[in-house]
């Protein structure tokens, strides 16, 4: 007769999330202790890890938060979306999140090393990945500072967590403008804040492709370098946040709704889960 009772065996399962056969052959291994069959469960999910480490991790969620002066962006990545919507991941991504914020992390390196419950961020999530049978890991943290924030959690699927997020540092009394310049960049993708931040090596490679596409369109030599100018700019409209049409009204830009409603963005990120 089996030295546990299917209470037992339930309280394990939803303390571990793991299936009915691998919990009860622990149990039994374990003489019905709760404590050394979690031990073994989490051992074995550890070996698993250590096999799953070359896997790709093309799943996740984004999560965000504010704390005073800053604002912590973080991707979460799973192997499977049937994990990523599991409520252990979306408990173990809100936890990591609160941790990192607290340890003020502002790189991966300092998040994974935050303090949590006993261990490190990168344990936690270790143990845990050896719980839900997949590899997990802490992709990417991001620090943004500002007056004020608006945070913006996009679902792409209703079935799952966040997919894309958006933190903005704003200044300014407009709450509806900034939380609409985030669902902007949610959608837009900007890379810059402004023309300055575009590297001068992004700038000349650009400058570079739009010439020789100009001279293989047969544009006279003498007009080339308005032309080029030309699409530089187009280029520029593109990638820097306030040159672009705002999703919501393309008849203006992103600068011209920052003028009109007071809104100064100070600083952004826009994480995509797998991007």
């Amino acid at each position: 007769m089996a030295d546990f009772s299917l209470e037992d065996l339930k309280i394990l399962r939803e303390r571990l999330g793991t299936g009915m056969v691998e919990t009860k052959n622990a149990l039994v291994e374990a003489a019905g202790d709760l404590e050394k069959a979690t031990e073994l469960l989490r051992l074995r999910g550890a070996k698993s890890n250590a096999k799953r480490s070359d896997r790709s991790t093309s799943e996740g969620l984004i999560a965000a938060k504010e704390n005073g002066g800053t604002a912590t962006i973080i991707e979460l990545a799973s192997e499977t979306d049937f994990v990523a919507k599991n409520e252990k991941f979306v408990s173990l991504a809100d936890t990591v999140l609160d941790a990192v914020t607290a340890a003020k992390a502002t790189t991966l390196e300092e998040a994974l090393a935050a303090p949590l419950g006993g261990k490190t961020v990168a344990e936690a999530i270790s143990d845990e990945a050896a719980i839900l049978g997949e590899k997990l890991e802490l992709r990417r943290v991001t620090v943004v500072t500002g007056d004020k924030f608006a945070i913006y959690l996009h679902k792409t699927n209703k079935d799952l967590p966040p997919q894309v997020g958006v933190v903005v540092g704003y200044s300014g009394d407009d709450a509806e403008t900034a939380r609409g310049i985030a669902q902007h960049i949610s959608f837009a993708d900007p890379q810059y804040l402004t023309r300055e931040d575009v590297p001068t090596t992004v700038v000349e490679n650009e400058r570079r492709i739009v010439e020789e596409i100009s001279r293989n369109e047969g544009k006279p030599d003498a007009q080339l370098p308005k032309i080029v100018e030309g699409r530089v700019n187009a280029f520029f409209k593109q990638v820097v946040l306030p040159e672009q049409p705002y999703a919501r009204d393309d008849k203006q830009t992103i600068a011209k709704l920052m003028k009109d409603s007071g809104v100064t963005v100070e600083g952004f990120a826009r994480f995509k889960v797998g991007a």
